[in-house]
């Protein structure tokens, strides 16, 4: 494959197809994002697929050193054959092994040794997915400036940020349960 002419494309990061939409903003090796993805299958299966529709936005932060290198990987695996199933085993991959991808207090530690190429290959380890070829597809950085512009044009300063149905919800955070995240998408 020449990633240089390749047609792709990536998968959008949306899981169920239900009309309440539930829009959340996370930063890959953020510790908060990690506890709000956690929960989202749970969510899903609770509130039926059907009828609600979870949309990642992956937003990049500046004091989270890889957060570039490792958002841009996700998307790259989400150009993939699988899709966004890969994308998915990518960011479970980095959530559940952070130390891997950040920088201890974000200024020191073993990863200032650490390339991009380094962090390619760990996340190609840790996820078992393929993704060294497409992290070079070129054009691919503009789906990382469309996931960066969405979140300025919504005010999104930090991560997790929630959504709900257009509106950003800031009551609802990392630390809550899945009951209480349908309470208040569902009212039940």
């Amino acid at each position: 494959m020449n990633s240089q002419t390749q047609e792709w494309s990536t998968d959008p990061l949306i899981w169920g197809n239900g009309e309440r939409q539930l829009e959340v903003f996370l930063e890959p090796t953020c510790p908060f994002s990690a506890k709000a993805f956690s929960k989202f299958d749970d969510l899903l299966e609770k509130a039926g697929p059907d009828n609600l529709s979870i949309r990642i936005w992956l937003h990049s932060q500046p004091w989270h050193l890889f957060s570039g290198v490792v958002c841009r990987a996700i998307l790259a695996a989400s150009t993939g054959n699988s899709g966004k199933k890969d994308a998915k085993q990518v960011m479970s991959a980095v959530f559940a092994n952070r130390a891997d991808f950040e920088f201890e207090d974000h200024r020191t530690g073993p990863n200032l040794d650490t390339t991009p190429n380094n962090l390619i290959h760990r996340i190609e380890q840790k996820s078992g997915v393929g993704l060294a070829e497409n992290f070079q597809l070129s054009g691919l950085e503009k789906e990382l400036k469309l996931h960066t512009r969405y979140a300025r044009q919504n005010g999104i300063h930090e991560s997790p940020t929630f959504i709900i149905d257009g509106l950003i919800d800031p009551g609802m955070s990392s630390g809550q349960s899945v009951d209480e995240w349908h309470q208040r998408m569902f009212g039940s």
